[in-house]
């Protein structure tokens, strides 16, 4: 096991969510961390919040907002873990999506990490150790059909994630995708908000059967805790014999060896 003082840790999308959950556990853990935002109020609030090493920000669902931020983690010490977790989701009728939404998910989700790991994952080869950590999602393995679009860009990252770890043979850089099941969040929360309006019910009232009736082979029945992801993403980074994997936090939904 490694240790993460002092490890300086680029965590995208970390200025709420499971994103904020992973930054400070790894501040937590003694590590250097930079927090990321799509701007730069939000990522300086995070910083000042939790008194992270720094702060960047940048659209990096483009090239063009990808180049600030790479220019911003220039000023800093090398990036020695990267933990790729921007990334957006909806509720989506497939037969409704047009080809700008689809790429505007295949930016977000999968370019962004693709960017990030071109830049920053050469000089870990370098130095001989580092950490990618790709966040993608139980829906990367089991697609759901409310969710296509984003269902294709966690396969499209779990994919990501081998290919690049099949670069680090021999070394002591590692690359592995993390597959968070159903999580807490603020934005979980406002979608159940939405959907407990349309159907003129209490929100508790929807939440109560929802693991019953839309996610039933959950093991745990409940959401997963951004704490939770979190300790995950912690264990990826300090145990160098894991490799190549796709690790699984999704209370048991996946019923597949």
């Amino acid at each position: 096991m490694e240790a993460l003082d002092d490890r300086v840790v680029l965590v995208t999308g970390s200025t709420k969510g499971i994103g904020h959950a992973i930054a400070t556990a790894f501040m937590k853990r003694g590590a250097r961390v930079i927090v990321h935002g799509r701007d730069m109020d939000s990522a300086d609030r995070i910083r000042s919040e939790l008194g992270t090493y720094a702060s960047v920000a940048g659209d990096l669902s483009t090239t063009e907002g990808c180049q600030p931020v790479l220019e911003q983690l220039a000023q800093y010490d090398p990036v020695e873990i990267l933990i790729n977790n921007a990334g957006i989701f909806s509720v989506e009728d497939f037969f409704a999506i047009d080809d700008a939404e689809w790429l505007r998910y295949l930016q977000t989700n999968v370019l962004s990490a693709v960017r990030l790991c071109r830049a920053l994952m050469p000089n870990m080869l370098k130095n001989n150790t580092g950490r990618i950590i790709n966040v993608a999602s139980e829906a990367g393995i089991k697609p759901l059909p409310q969710m296509v679009h984003y269902s294709v860009t966690k396969t499209a990252l779990i994919s990501l994630s081998r290919g690049l770890a099949e670069l680090t043979k021999g070394t002591q850089v590692t690359v592995n995708s993390l597959l968070p099941g159903p999580t807490w969040t603020a934005g979980v929360e406002e979608y159940f908000e939405s959907l407990a309006r349309s159907e003129g019910k209490p929100i508790q009232a929807v939440l109560d059967t929802y693991f019953q009736i839309h996610e039933p082979t959950s093991l745990v029945q409940r959401f997963i805790e951004v704490e939770e992801v979190a300790d995950a993403a912690v264990f990826l980074a300090i145990n160098g014999a894991v490799n190549g994997s796709a690790l699984r936090v999704e209370g048991g939904i996946i019923r597949t060896l």
